[in-house]
């Protein structure tokens, strides 16, 4: 066969008869018609590439290259397709050679949802809506990745009426409690913050240049810190008005309460975690060996005030701040295992009395404990690092990367929000204007741990609040300024703005932050 396609026979005249010898007599029509309607197909997809096709037909198309130009344009997966794509490469570990390189199944889950929302939200560097594109995309995947914790069950006592009336008690499956009371608590602060880009929809009070912009363009708003990649915020030669001012700080504030609620859930499920035995292998024989013998002293000394220790410490950079928290996270655990194991042998030698390595322990978590109000957006730690790494629960798993993705989310839109009322301030000191921009809320709040059930409170009374958007907030600013000119002028407008925003906290001295902070024990709940 070989041979006569090469001599220039085609399939064709094959098929029909022409230029093929006649049989030896020992073929027959029927033969001839087997082979005519029962090869024809075979031999067309064998050797397609040798003749052409036959009469009345179209011509065969060749394979497409990969690389070719119309590689590219093909049909959008279904979801169902991308749903296998993503469960089968979280079954396999991220390990798609099957080679059984893989991580845990907790660990999986993890990365696929922090690494879905740096997709997603990565690039949020305005305060503007979301596209309809990212947000389908965000609770489609997202939906499927906590799908998972709907198996997660545990089983509980349940009352069961028989036939003939009488009541037993049966065990049911329910969804285990953690998982019960934070999953829809962070969905609820998922949709909030979403809702609070929408609010900035169509406001015409501020705009961005592009960080490629002229010198001239940018104006004295201009940060001069290290995130040039993001657009500068532009705004009035005035600055922006009393409405818009009010209502951005308005914002800011529902922005914090939900960065506060995560930032509690998200420490809850940290403390939970175990500290893996690589982490505590890793540690120093003794606090001191961590913390270094300036800090040392600093920490254990009679006259101790954590403010003044701080304001002796560098802490000029991200990377010195991560690193003073990593030497006293350290030292924290290396005192409560020597305290656990003081009533038996121990290795580690105990040269301090436990009163006084109790003191010291509350000391370093009231530093921790500072630390993450006053610079919320820093990077974890290695202990927290190395708690997430090496968990196996993924219920766990989920809550810890769920939390920390929304309070990532949430610390960047009040960053946005900042910038614009700083943009504000600065336009406002140019003209000569005194600068009416609030501080920071974390400088006019009290030092003290975060409750997740007291947090959820919060946003349950914001969530009976109407949420407004600027062309409402307006409107409202309008009718409350008709009201006061009737009644008692301008200071009861002012009031009627504080009663509407939530409620704020003026700075406690130490004595009382010490007597918040009397019951927190954990080295991990410093968040």
């Amino acid at each position: 066969m070989v041979r006569f396609l090469k001599r220039g026979y085609s399939l064709d005249r094959l098929v029909r008869g022409k230029g093929m010898p006649e049989s030896s007599g020992s073929g027959s029509k029927e033969e001839n018609q087997t082979f005519e309607s029962g090869s024809l197909v075979d031999d067309k997809m064998l050797f397609r590439s040798q003749g052409s096709s036959a009469p009345g037909q179209p011509p065969e198309q060749p394979p497409k290259s990969r690389f070719s130009k119309d590689a590219g344009v093909k049909e959008q997966p279904s979801d169902m397709e991308l749903m296998k794509e993503r469960f089968a490469k979280l079954l396999l570990g991220e390990d798609m050679s099957g080679g059984g390189i893989g991580v845990s199944s907790a660990l999986a889950l993890s990365n696929a949802i922090t690494n879905l929302a740096a997709s997603v939200f990565g690039e949020q560097w305005r305060l503007e809506p979301m596209s309809a594109e990212r947000k389908a995309r965000w609770r489609r995947e997202i939906d499927w990745l906590l799908s998972v914790t709907d198996h997660i069950v545990q089983f509980v006592p349940s009352q069961q009426i028989s036939k003939d009336g009488t009541s037993m008690e049966i065990m049911v499956t329910q969804q285990r409690t953690d998982l019960l009371m934070n999953i829809p608590a962070l969905r609820k602060l998922d949709a909030m913050l979403i809702e609070y880009l929408d609010n900035f929809k169509g406001q015409n009070e501020f705009w961005y240049v592009s960080r490629d912009a002229d010198e001239s363009e940018k104006g004295n708003a201009r940060r001069t810190d290290d995130k040039w990649w993001l657009p500068t915020v532009r705004v009035p030669p005035d600055g922006l008005s009393d409405v818009s001012r009010k209502w951005l700080q308005y914002q800011k504030e529902l922005v914090n309460q939900v960065l506060k609620a995560a930032m509690a859930i998200n420490a809850n499920v940290l403390v939970e975690m175990e500290i893996p035995e690589s982490y505590i292998e890793s540690l120093p024989k003794n606090g001191r060996a961590s913390l270094g013998d300036s800090l040392y002293r600093n920490i254990t000394d009679d006259d101790f005030d954590p403010e003044e220790f701080l304001s002796s410490v560098d802490l000029s950079t991200e990377h010195k701040i991560l690193d003073l928290k990593n030497r006293i996270e350290a030292s924290v655990i290396i005192w409560k295992r020597k305290m656990h194991n003081k009533d038996g042998k121990s290795a580690w030698g105990s040269a301090v009395s436990m009163e006084k390595r109790e003191q010291f322990e509350e000391r370093a978590e009231t530093i921790l404990l500072i630390l993450k109000h006053r610079f919320p957006g820093i990077p974890q730690s290695d202990l927290d690092i190395n708690k997430i790494q090496y968990n196996k629960d993924v219920g766990h798993s989920i809550l810890e990367s769920y939390s920390r993705v929304i309070e990532s989310l949430a610390f960047t839109v009040m960053s946005r929000i900042e910038d614009v009322l700083y943009a504000d301030s600065v336009s406002q000191d140019a003209t000569g204007g005194s600068s009416r921009r609030r501080p920071s809320l974390t400088d006019s709040e009290p030092i003290k741990p975060l409750d997740p059930k007291e947090e959820i409170e919060k946003l349950k009374q914001i969530e009976a609040n109407n949420l407004m958007t600027l062309q409402d907030f307006m409107g409202w600013q309008m009718d409350q300024n008709t009201e006061t000119k009737k009644e008692k002028g301008n200071s009861e407008d002012e009031g009627r703005w504080m009663r509407k925003l939530p409620n704020l906290v003026t700075n406690k001295k130490f004595l009382e932050k010490i007597e918040n902070l009397g019951g927190l024990r954990s080295p991990t709940a410093r968040h």
